[in-house]
């Protein structure tokens, strides 16, 4: 990387050094990935009435009030550490709008509040895009269904992995530090669930 297109790191020192103009160049670099994943895990009872910009933005202003005391000693790597911070106003966020729902939701919805109906929509969707031919609509829309449905059957753990490494696009590095375990027990966790799926998908009939 050169000075024009500094990376993470050198930001981050200069950050260190005072220089709020690499702080907002930080923050903004990652505002994309950051509405993606707040997008993905926004549940759908309360997306109409919750922009995930305002989100965004919201934990963007927090994470560059406390910036400067991460970049002088980071103990992860920054968007798990930015990630973080937005993964906290989302769960305060659910906790005050749904704490009324949550007396008539149905116990048979044993799934993660954070993993929206268009989130599982979206991993049917990554898991057949490469199965089907995309002419046959009729067999796409059937196996979309089934793998819908064999999501749903997933642990909310398992599922959530799925999220982070198939929607958010992060790297096994990146969901260790923000699951805060080893990157080995990730590959193992990842392909633990994705056989799960397998089998889920094979006892459909």
């Amino acid at each position: 990387m050169t000075d024009t297109h500094p990376d993470t790191d050198q930001l981050l020192r200069r950050v260190a050094e005072g220089d709020q103009n690499a702080a907002q160049d930080l923050l903004a670099r990652h505002r994309p990935r950051l509405r993606r994943m707040v997008t993905v895990h926004l549940d759908t009872r309360i997306s109409a009435r919750v922009d995930p910009s305002d989100v965004v933005q919201e934990a963007l202003a927090e994470a560059f009030q406390r910036l400067p005391s991460y970049a002088s000693e980071p103990a992860v790597s920054f968007y798990p550490w930015l990630r973080q911070i937005a993964w906290q106003r989302l769960v305060k966020l659910h906790r005050h709008h749904l704490k009324a729902a949550r007396r008539s939701v149905h116990r048979e919805q044993d799934r993660d509040w954070s993993l929206s109906d268009e989130s599982i929509g979206q991993l049917a969707e990554r898991f057949v895009s490469e199965r089907t031919d995309p002419g046959r609509k009729a067999i796409r829309q059937e196996m979309r269904q089934r793998v819908r449905t064999a999501l749903d059957q997933l642990l909310p753990a398992d599922r959530e992995l799925l999220v982070m490494r198939y929607l958010e696009h992060l790297t096994i590095r990146e969901i260790a530090e923000t699951l805060d375990l080893t990157q080995a027990s990730i590959k193992m966790r990842q392909a633990r669930a994705l056989e799960r799926l397998q089998k889920a998908l094979a006892s459909d009939p």
